[in-house]
């Protein structure tokens, strides 16, 4: 039995839960999250928790059982406290800036490069426009912008300029070494 599919979800005051059918709709104070969930799994609620439970012992269902809780527990968090990522521009002349719903990004390009921010997303830059603060409630939005906006000019493995995520460390390569 899965380890982390057995374990309840806890459900905090403010937020309601309902199943219709395969859907599971969570709203909380932040705003509401819908999902479907896969076939060889059931959810119930009781007691305040959240119980995913599996059909069967097939390989599927059993990789299904835990990731079922897991995302049903992602989509509770999100409701009530939100989710950030914070990405680090490293590079002279790059930096960002928040213009509406997109991001204009300008990275050495000749041109600068014009994100727009899917829906739910918020951004926030600091003052030296080197840092970028993603927000919203659904963890796999935020996580796939930040993916697309750190491929726009990912980390060179010499200097180490482009795109990282915060706290993230690059293992720099050694340059080439001058004639003797």
């Amino acid at each position: 039995m899965s380890r982390i599919g057995k374990k309840p979800v806890d459900i905090p005051s403010g937020v309601d839960v309902t199943l219709l059918d395969k859907n599971i709709k969570v709203k909380g104070p932040k705003g509401e999250l819908q999902w479907e969930h896969p076939f060889g799994t059931s959810v119930t609620v009781a007691d305040n928790k959240i119980l995913v439970t599996r059909a069967d012992d097939t390989k599927m269902n059993r990789s299904l059982h835990g990731l079922s809780r897991n995302l049903i527990s992602n989509m509770v968090t999100g409701v009530t406290a939100g989710y950030k990522r914070v990405l680090e521009i490293v590079g002279v002349g790059y930096r960002a800036q928040v213009q509406g719903n997109k991001i204009v990004l300008t990275l050495g390009y000749s041109h600068p490069v014009e994100f727009p921010l899917p829906d739910g997303i918020t951004a926030a830059v600091d003052q030296k426009q080197t840092q970028l603060t993603l927000t919203g409630i659904d963890k796999q939005k935020i996580g796939q912008a930040c993916a697309n906006i750190r491929a726009l000019r990912s980390p060179d493995a010499y200097k180490g300029k482009g795109i990282r995520y915060a706290g993230e460390r690059i293992k720099l390569k050694v340059g080439k070494t001058g004639k003797k």
